[in-house]
């Protein structure tokens, strides 16, 4: 049979003091193309289909809207568990006859885990849940982490699971070694918020989401999706898709991603001010993309990010690159001694620790003149 592994939606979300909503919609009827053209048996959210527990109204409708299409329109099994953004009580309502047009909604951790089963695959929905959550709900004093909650979850369910036909796992949990960035929210501080892979190992795949990259790990069975949009600029690099996935009679199976193109990138562009804002440069970029901007320049701008708007309209985080180094250089700037300095010796060598930028004869000439200025007035 044929699923589709999709995650972290985050419907909702606002970055930057943007609503999303918009570029979501857009990216969820390129998904639904997807659909039409892959014709999967069933579609997998593994998570965070909301970017936060009381979602705005335009949110719920987008979700409203796309699980009708996916699953009365298509007729498509629809197999969804909340994540930690999500509200699991608000997920789980009307659960139960939903589940018979094939909607599966998992908001809260049962005690027992039932599989769904779908064309001869067993899928086992294990939404997030706080370790406490589980400490009480399996009466085991002894899960303090989201690795020993992970661990005990599995334990019950390898009690009655089939090893001899295909089962998959659909969690929300953080991979210990899976590549972070920015935009997601940390499950525990410490360790204590990582479950390791090995966990995962009684199920042919394993549909996690949380971390938005799609190559967040690299693992024979365990994948993430990724987002469905960047959410941060640590995510610019990225190139957002979903798992496509063949799955035969013994639980093998091929994966193939199908990419995510947004209808407005979020990336970044390094340059000198006049250079960004040259016509001859700025023709050749997508203007209205969600832009991190790094001016290169040293000297004073007045307005800048009022000037780039102008002409690139979603500049959405303006810095300056000595800036930058210059504060991280303040961070460790090491106190010297310096007895056996002169005072331009001293400043060169603050200067460059400072900047990182050469202390050329010009600004040595103008240092010069300003001791010899300040040492006469000491002498008067």
């Amino acid at each position: 049979m044929k699923f589709i592994h999709t995650a972290d939606w985050h419907l909702g979300k606002i970055v930057h003091g943007i609503y999303m909503t918009e570029n979501q919609n857009y990216m969820l009827h390129r998904f639904l193309q997807i659909l039409e053209e892959e014709k999967p048996d069933a579609i997998i959210i593994a998570g965070d289909l909301y970017d936060r527990s009381v979602p705005p109204t335009e949110a719920v409708e987008l979700l409203n809207d796309i699980l009708f299409k996916i699953n009365i329109d298509m007729n498509i099994p629809v197999i969804a568990i909340s994540g930690n953004h999500d509200s699991a009580e608000r997920l789980s309502f009307a659960s139960p006859w939903l589940k018979h047009n094939q909607l599966y909604i998992q908001g809260k951790l049962d005690e027992k885990i039932e599989p769904i089963h779908v064309k001869g695959v067993n899928f086992y929905c294990v939404p997030f849940a706080e370790p406490g959550v589980v400490r009480q709900l399996h009466s085991d004093e002894s899960i303090h982490s989201h690795q020993d909650a992970m661990k005990s979850i599995i334990g019950n369910i390898e009690q009655t699971i089939n090893v001899n036909e295909p089962n998959v796992l659909i969690g929300h949990a953080f991979v210990l070694g899976g590549q972070s960035s920015d935009s997601e929210r940390v499950l525990s501080v410490g360790g204590s918020g990582c479950v390791t892979s090995d966990l995962f190992a009684p199920f042919s795949y394993t549909a996690l989401g949380h971390l938005h990259s799609p190559d967040a790990i690299k693992h024979d069975t365990v994948f993430y999706s990724g987002s469905l949009l960047k959410y941060s600029f640590s995510e610019a690099n990225q190139k957002k898709s979903v798992n496509v996935i063949d799955m035969k009679e013994d639980g093998s199976f091929t994966v193939k991603k199908r990419d995510l193109v947004p209808k407005q990138d979020m990336r970044e562009i390094t340059g000198y001010f006049e250079e960004l804002m040259d016509k001859s440069f700025y023709e050749k970029q997508k203007l209205d993309d969600f832009l991190k901007v790094t001016l290169l320049d040293q000297g004073t701008i007045l307005d800048p990010i009022g000037k780039l708007r102008q002409v690139y309209p979603n500049v959405l985080h303006l810095e300056r690159k000595w800036d930058q180094s210059d504060l991280k250089n303040r961070d460790r700037l090491a106190v010297q001694k310096g007895e056996n300095k002169t005072e331009l010796q001293l400043f060169e060598s603050f200067y460059k620790q400072m900047t990182e930028r050469e202390f050329d004869d010009k600004k040595e000439a103008i240092m010069v003149e300003v001791i010899s200025s300040v040492k006469k007035e000491a002498d008067l």
